[in-house]
């Protein structure tokens, strides 16, 4: 498929399953209503002891188990694209929960590396060392200033504006190598998650030279310009909605509705993409 063609398919999709997306509606909303319960009692509990503590766990795991049941029904979504099916899938809760697991395993693996990757620049640029070259600077200034109180003499600070400037370089390195990283790994991710929905398997899954080559496979020009259009599509989408609500803030309730719709676009487009070499 073309690129626009994808984009055109994917984004009317979810208008063409409304009972299906009227389900998934239905999922994010107890799970957004099972984060405010759960914020609650634990604001409670705070001041009224344990019970409340036990309420906000309950809230907790549920909340969980309805992510990962939201997230495994994504996965099915994304296999619609995949095998061109014009329904969107049932809703399986034990299947889409096991597979919902499978896909925490994947984003675990595919984003660990990056983590450490920042962890490593952090150490290898020297922040730690900076900020408590600074600290302590700043420490000696202070207890300078303090024994010079009400004298006449000048206090000179102890932080110069190049350890500043060093500290600020190293630290913009670090989130830069850090950023192409995750960008690299979370196309990556797309990947595979389009091999745990088109296989079932987690050791697909998290095959990462093998998610490296379905990119060159696709074409690495249509991986990056399908994943970058969703997110452009969906970013102006949201701030156009984000205008709305500030001019009129009842339109908010719109989100129940819209962010769904999106993630039903998106997690469909992929499937699409991948269905080229499926």
């Amino acid at each position: 498929m073309e690129i626009t063609e994808i984009i055109k398919e994917a984004f009317i999709f979810p208008s063409q399953n409304l009972e299906k997306l009227a389900i998934y509606i239905v999922l994010t909303f107890v799970l957004a209503l099972l984060a405010v319960f759960g914020v609650i009692t634990a604001l409670l509990g705070i001041n009224d002891g344990s019970f409340y503590f036990v309420l906000t766990f309950i809230f907790l795991i549920l909340g969980i188990i309805v992510a990962l049941i939201i997230t495994g029904y994504q996965v099915g979504v994304l296999k619609s694209g995949i095998d061109h099916d014009e329904s969107a899938p049932s809703l399986e809760l034990k299947n889409d929960f096991i597979t919902g697991l499978k896909m925490l395993a994947v984003s675990i693996v595919y984003f660990i590396i990056p983590a450490i990757v920042g962890w490593i620049m952090v150490f290898i640029t020297n922040i730690p060392g900076q900020i408590m070259d600074i600290v302590q600077k700043t420490a000696v200034s202070h207890a300078n200033a303090t024994a010079m109180a009400g004298s006449s003499s000048t206090v000179v600070t102890g932080v110069s504006d190049a350890a500043i400037a060093s500290l600020t370089g190293s630290i913009t390195v670090s989130a830069l190598v850090t950023l192409v990283v995750f960008i690299i790994f979370a196309f990556l991710q797309a990947m595979g998650e389009s091999r745990l929905a088109n296989t079932g398997e987690l050791g697909e899954a998290i095959n990462i030279p093998e998610a490296f080559r379905d990119i060159t496979r696709i074409g690495v020009g249509k991986v990056l310009a399908v994943i970058l259009l969703i997110v452009i599509i969906i970013l102006v989408i949201q701030a156009v909605l984000g205008y709305l609500y500030g001019q009129i803030p009842y339109l908010s309730i719109l989100g129940i509705i819209v962010t769904p719709y999106l993630a039903f676009f998106s997690q469909r487009a992929i499937g699409l993409l991948y269905s080229e070499i499926a």
